[in-house]
């Protein structure tokens, strides 16, 4: 299994943005006594899966309900979970009940990202250190997940990952 470091070092970005978070996730994962634990309470690394159907032209987004936006599937990062990408899996299915498989020509991870989360009861401000896999998810989403076309209802980051996931039609 690849350690974190070793994801974060070996992974190309887009822009400078992505670049710019790369670095700092770096830098987070040799700070961080246990990165991927959300006992941290400056940052903690999640993982989160951008899932696309088979032929690439729609999207399975989530209702966030504290966040009030569409997302992508995600989380914290479990003592279960073997890798980022078991994590990243295992939230997809735990949000859509979909049928999934990693995308076969999509690099691994498929994005990176920094996101600030607001305070909220028992739990201060802090910064997720997102690392995104694309997946092809096949079926009928639960209740709070819905099929969208791909950029139709995306904003921000989940728009950045529409666009991305667009070159794999």
């Amino acid at each position: 299994m690849k350690s974190l470091v070793d994801v974060l070092v070996a992974y190309v970005a887009v822009d400078e943005r992505e670049e710019a978070d790369r670095c700092a996730m770096l830098r987070f994962a040799a700070e961080l006594e246990r990165p991927t634990s959300r006992e941290q309470e400056q940052a903690h690394f999640t993982a989160s899966a951008f899932v696309v159907d088979e032929s690439c032209e729609r999207t399975c987004l989530v209702a966030h309900a504290k966040l009030g936006r569409l997302l992508q599937p995600g989380g914290h990062v479990e003592a279960t979970d073997v890798s980022l990408e078991a994590a990243a899996l295992r939230e997809a299915r735990e949000e859509t009940l979909l049928e999934l498989v990693f995308h076969p020509a999509a690099p691994r991870p498929f994005d990176l990202d920094i996101h600030g989360i607001p305070e909220c009861p028992g739990e201060p401000a802090h910064h997720h250190l997102d690392v995104r896999y694309l997946l092809v998810g096949v079926g009928e989403p639960c209740e709070g997940a819905a099929w969208y076309g791909l950029g139709e209802a995306a904003d921000g980051s989940v728009a950045r990952l529409a666009a991305k996931a667009a070159a794999y039609r």
